[in-house]
């Protein structure tokens, strides 16, 4: 049984999350503790003890959520995982798979991601942006309703989450324009998203500008596996094409669809272990594909279940 490993990003995050993994698995607790010296800031007391509006601002949901990703994985790791054969992760769950394979260091990722966090909050003046989701509607037919819905004010296709499940992004104006503009078009659902932050949409080019600088700044490794990225839903050819596809990643759609279908078809997968809280991606994968066995890994018994079950196929 061939094995991948997908990181999920915003919107995995839930008050308490992993406390019963942290009781059977101490390194989870270390990941955090590690996090704690780097940045300054107690992101499992906030996990644990805060509200789920702390949690879904941006600059606290961003570098808890790679925590999270890198804490699971280490947990996945002493737990007898067996090795992959690729990677990926949604969105932000990028920046957990570079560290996962070795192409970056933790503590160099950790502030990556929060620089990009801090970027990302102020990109747009508050109350100006966010993204909204479409339901039920082809590809090519959300990239032109955002088409149709643009002009002054943007609003794009950025996350291609599943066939028939499309996140847009941009100006909340010309956002709930399109919103409307879906359903009369026959979207299924179409709906704003609690979201303040117009993610993977051009709003981004000054941030992922700043961003680059960091990004150049930084000691970065060709990965240990097969990395698919999320603008190509492909492997960079070489490191220089890696951290280019990366500088591009904010202001970049996520395409997650191909993403999931390039693992199967190229890298013969056959499992996928959703590494992090929650299983918003194993959710996405079953619509994507229903061949593919999904495994979460957020509680000790998810995660020694789906070590067993891939053991026992392999």
């Amino acid at each position: 049984m061939s094995l991948a490993v997908v990181f999920p990003g915003q919107g995995s995050q839930s008050v308490g999350m992993l406390k019963e993994l942290s009781d059977a698995y101490p390194v989870v607790g270390s990941t955090f503790a590690e996090a704690a010296d780097v940045l300054g800031t107690d992101y499992w007391t906030l996990a644990q003890n805060g509200s789920s509006e702390d949690l879904a601002d941006t600059r606290v949901t961003q570098p808890l959520m790679f925590i999270s990703g890198i804490a699971v994985w280490r947990a996945l790791q002493a737990a007898g995982l067996p090795a992959p054969v690729a990677m990926a992760g949604h969105s932000l769950g990028e920046f957990s798979a570079l560290v996962a394979s070795n192409a970056l260091d933790y503590a160099d990722g950790l502030k990556l991601v929060n620089q990009r966090a801090q970027l990302m909050s102020t990109a747009v003046p508050e109350g100006e942006g966010g993204m909204a989701a479409l339901i039920g509607m082809d590809d090519d037919d959300v990239i032109a309703v955002c088409a149709d819905c643009t002009g002054d004010r943007i609003v794009e296709a950025v996350n291609f989450n599943a066939p028939g499940q499309v996140a847009i992004s941009g100006h909340k104006d010309a956002l709930e324009k399109a919103v409307a503009l879906a359903k009369e078009r026959g979207a299924r659902k179409a709906i704003m998203l609690a979201v303040s932050v117009p993610n993977h949409s051009s709003l981004m080019n000054d941030a992922g500008a700043q961003l680059a600088q960091t990004i150049d700044s930084l000691q970065w490794r060709t990965p240990s596996l097969p990395l698919l990225q999320n603008a190509q839903a492909a492997v960079a050819k070489d490191k220089d094409a890696m951290l280019a596809s990366l500088k591009a990643h904010v202001f970049s759609p996520v395409q997650w669809t191909r993403t999931v279908q390039a693992l199967k078809d190229e890298y013969k997968v056959s499992s996928v272990i959703e590494v992090g809280p929650g299983k918003v991606l194993s959710g996405l994968g079953k619509r994507i594909d229903r061949s593919l066995t999904h495994f979460p890994s957020e509680t000790p018994d998810a995660l020694q279940a789906a070590i067993e079950s891939i053991q026992v196929s392999a």
